[in-house]
Parts: C-alpha cells; sequence; structure tokens
C-alpha cells in the first residue's frame, strides 16, 4: 500500500437534547467518527507500508474554532498527524492532513441549510467560489505524488482563502 487516504468521518450527531449525557455522547461520537477511524486504520497498516509511502487525512477548516465537537475532533487530527509525521519521516513517509473549506456537492450538510452555507461561504473566501470534490482530489493527487515527498506534517488549507493558514 503507497497511499492511504483516512475519508472516514463526519458529523457524529447533534446535540438534540439538553444534558450532560448528550454532550458526552455527541463528543464521544464525533471523535470515533473522525479521529479514532483514521489512527485505528492507520495503525492497522501501519507494518505494511513501505519506505516513501504517503498518508493524507481529510480534515477540515472547522479545526479553526467554529466546529464544536465536530472542530475539536479535526483539530485532534492535525495533532495526530504532526507526530505521525515526525515519526515516519525517517523512512521518507510523508502524511499531511487536507483541510478543505465548504465542498459543494457533497451531502455534509443538510438540504434545508445548505444555500444559506453555501452563501456565507462564498462571501468568506478570496476566489468568491465554494471548493469541488475535483478540488480536493487533485490536492490529495499532488499529496500522494513522489513530488510531495519533502512535504509533510502539514495542514493544506483547501478554502478559497476563507482561512489563511499560518
Amino acid at each position: 500500500m503507497d497511499v492511504l487516504v483516512n475519508n472516514a468521518g463526519g458529523l457524529a450527531g447533534s446535540r438534540g437534547s439538553d444534558g450532560v449525557e448528550a454532550v458526552a455522547a455527541e463528543w464521544a461520537g464525533n471523535f470515533r467518527a473522525n479521529v479514532l477511524t483514521a489512527v485505528l486504520v492507520t495503525e492497522a497498516i501501519r507494518p505494511r507500508l513501505p519506505d516513501n509511502a504517503r498518508i493524507v487525512t481529510i480534515g477540515s477548516i472547522a479545526a479553526r474554532g467554529t466546529g464544536g465537537s465536530y472542530g475539536a475532533a479535526k483539530a485532534a487530527l492535525e495533532a495526530w498527524n504532526a507526530g505521525l509525521s515526525r515519526d515516519l519521516g525517517p523512512r521518507g513517509i510523508t502524511a499531511n492532513v487536507v483541510a478543505p473549506g465548504y465542498i459543494e456537492d457533497t451531502e455534509f450538510f443538510p438540504d434545508a441549510i445548505r444555500e444559506q452555507r453555501r452563501a456565507i461561504s462564498i462571501a468568506q473566501t478570496r476566489n468568491k467560489r465554494v471548493g469541488t470534490p475535483a478540488d480536493v482530489a487533485e490536492t490529495v493527487t499532488f499529496l500522494a505524488s513522489p513530488g510531495a515527498g519533502h512535504l509533510t506534517g502539514q495542514i493544506i488549507h483547501l478554502n478559497g482563502g476563507a482561512y489563511l493558514g499560518h
């Protein structure tokens, strides 16, 4: 396996009811869906990764402070990725995170808020357009290529400039 793309995740429930138990369930669910999926799959195949392999994990702009339990889970992926790149770097294995903003034609946002969210997202970008699945695919393809062999431990912010990485 030369390339691993950790692309599982999503919103694991929302706080439909009040109470500490509901909050705990939401946070645990988002951690399981977004962090443990990547960590456990990566650890399972880690012994079989050849030198110079590539690991790309899909994060989110929500890690920059707008996403509650979901954003915290995506931020945890970024911290995990930093350690992973350090541990696997001596073998030439790269580990990076692609952190998209709003990506159109996905089922992440329910229809009821999709148009409102789309308008807000476009207004926040510098190129005045939403992202597309093709934008994500092209970025992942580059990170999986030999040309990205010296790019590791990074968060690639794919959001039209809505968030400028530091």
